[in-house]
C-alpha cells in the first residue's frame, strides 16, 4: 500500500498544490497578474490526508469486501517452509504471495544518528514548512520532495547526482528548472552529517569534496529497503540479495516453490504499476491447477514519470541501454522551442529525444522533459510495443497544438525534416 498511503498519492497531491502556488508566482502572461501569498502545510497536508483515506477505501478496503477477501491485521512470521503464521495463529496455504514492499532508507553517514533526518514519508506529514531543508539525493523522490517544499515557500539544497538516470540532455533541463525553481544544486555525495555547531537545531551537511551545507531540516533520500526483517525468510528458505531484495524467477517464484513474491519487496522498477503487473502473475502462477508457472511479465516499453515541474519521463530504452543491448543506435532530439503547445504556454524549458535501431529504424525509447511528458509517454509505450519504427511515428496522425505532437516533430527529425508541424 505505498503508493496510495504514503508515496505516489500523496507525494502528487502535493507537488500538484506546490505547483499551483508556483505557476501563479511565476505567471508569465500579461494582463492576467497572479500571486501567491505563505502556504499553510497544516490545511494542506490535512486535505492530503483526507484524499488518501478516501482512495484508501475504495481501491483497498472496498476492493477487498467486494471479493470477498478475508483480511487479517497482524504481523505475518513463517514458522516453516509450508506454515506462516499471523500474530502466532497458523494460517495454512498451498502457496504464498509476499507483497511487503519497501521503506525508505537511512543513509550510513558518520553522524546520521545526531540529527533528526526526514525521510518522503514522514516530510509529507510535516504540520509547519521548514525554513530551510537539505536533501540529500537526486533521484525521483528527492527531486519531487526538493521541488515541493522549494515551490510552497522554504529555502531548499539537493546534494547529490541529479536525475542519474535520465538522459544527459534532459539531466541538464532538469538543472536549469531547479535553478528556476530556486533549489541549490550541490551535486556530490554526502560524505557526514552534523548537528550545526554554529546554529542548535539545524544540520550541517558536508560533501566529498569539503563543502559544507547549513539547513533547518534533512531530508534522505538516498533510496529504499525491503521489510522483511519480521518475516523468518530464513525459516521459509527464501533467499535475499546483498541489499536483502527478496529473489525471483520470471515467474515470481522465490528459491521456495511455495512462495512467489511481487513488488518493491523484490527490488524490481520501483513503480506501482509494476508491482501490480508482478503480483498478477505471481497469483496466476501460485494458482496454476498443474503447478507449472507459465505467467511472466513483459517489461517492453516500460515508461516512468518523476512528477517534477516540467515532468522527466521515460518508455523503453535509454541510448546507453541500447547500445548495450546490441544495437547500432541513433538519437534525435527536439528542443520545445520547436514545439507549438509549449510556444503558445509560453513554456519552452525542455526536450524530447527518441532512441532507435540505425538499421531498421525501430523505436527503441521515447524520453521527454517538458510539462505534461508523463502524458506522452503511453502513446509511447504503444509505439514500441507495436515495433513502430520512426517513419511510422512520422507518418503517424498528431493533433495540432497538443505536446503529443513533439513525438511525430522529433520522429521527422530522422528524415532530416524541420521541426514544422501542419502550420506553425
Amino acid at each position: 500500500g505505498t503508493c496510495v498511503n504514503v508515496g505516489c498519492v500523496p507525494s502528487k497531491f502535493l507537488l500538484a498544490g506546490s505547483g499551483r502556488r508556483d505557476a501563479a508566482l511565476t505567471n508569465p502572461f500579461d494582463g492576467v497578474p497572479t500571486s501567491a501569498g505563505p502556504a499553510n502545510l497544516t490545511d494542506l497536508v490535512a486535505q492530503k490526508n483526507k484524499v488518501v483515506a478516501g482512495l484508501r477505501r475504495a481501491k483497498y478496503a472496498d476492493v477487498a469486501a467486494a471479493h470477498g477477501f478475508d483480511v487479517r491485521s497482524g504481523t505475518a512470521r513463517f514458522a516453516a517452509p509450508d506454515l506462516l503464521e499471523v500474530d502466532g495463529q497458523p494460517l495454512p496455504a498451498n502457496a504464498y504471495l509476499l507483497a511487503t514492499g519497501a521503506t525508505p532508507a537511512v543513509p550510513d553517514l558518520p553522524g546520521i544518528g545526531d540529527v533528526e533526518v526526514l525521510s518522503s514519508t514522514t516530510a509529507m506529514e510535516l504540520s509547519e514548512l521548514p525554513e530551510s531543508l537539505v536533501v540529500v539525493g537526486g533521484g525521483y523522490v528527492g527531486m519531487e520532495q526538493a521541488q515541493i517544499f522549494a515551490d510552497l515557500g522554504s529555502t531548499v539544497t539537493l546534494v547529490g547526482r541529479l536525475a542519474p538516470n535520465a538522459e544527459p540532455e534532459l539531466r541538464e533541463v532538469m538543472r536549469t528548472a531547479f535553478a528556476r525553481h530556486g533549489i541549490t544544486l550541490v551535486q556530490e555525495h554526502a560524505t557526514a552529517v552534523a548537528p550545526d555547531p554554529q546554529s542548535a537545531g539545524r544540520v550541517l551537511v558536508t560533501t566529498a569534496s569539503g563543502q559544507q551545507v547549513r539547513a533547518g531540516q534533512l531530508l534522505a533520500a538516498t533510496g529504499r529497503t525491503p521489510r522483511t526483517a519480521a518475516l523468518n525468510l530464513d525459516a521459509a528458505g527464501v533467499k535475499t540479495d546483498d541489499r536483502g531484495f527478496v529473489v525471483v524467477d520470471e515467474a515470481q517464484r522465490t528459491s521456495n516453490p511455495a512462495v512467489f513474491a511481487a513488488g518493491d519487496v523484490t527490488g524490481g522498477p520501483q513503480f506501482v504499476y509494476v508491482a501490480a503487473a508482478q503480483g498478477r502473475v505471481a497469483a496466476r502462477n501460485a494458482l496454476a491447477a498443474t503447478g507449472e508457472a507459465t505467467g511472466r511479465v513483459d517489461y517492453t516499453g516500460l515508461p516512468s514519470v518523476i512528477f517534477t515541474r516540467p515532468h522527466l519521463a521515460s518508455a523503453g530504452l535509454t541510448e546507453a541501454q541500447a547500445l548495450a543491448a546490441g544495437h547500432n543506435c541513433d538519437c534525435r532530439t527536439l528542443d520545445l522551442a520547436d514545439v507549438p503547445r509549449a510556444l503558445a504556454n509560453l513554456d519552452t524549458l525542455g526536450a524530447v529525444k527518441l532512441v532507435a535501431d540505425a538499421t531498421t529504424g525501430q523505436l527503441l525509447g521515447v524520453h521527454a522533459a517538458a510539462v505534461s511528458a508523463g502524458e506522452l509517454m503511453l502513446a509511447a509505450t504503444y509505439a514500441i510495443k507495436a515495433g513502430m519504427t520512426v517513419d511510422d511515428l512520422a507518418d503517424t496522425w498528431a493533433p495540432y497544438l497538443t505536446m503529443a505532437e513533439s513525438l511525430r516533430l522529433t520522429a521527422g527529425l530522422f528524415r532530416n525534416h524541420l521541426p514544422t508541424s501542419c502550420c506553425a
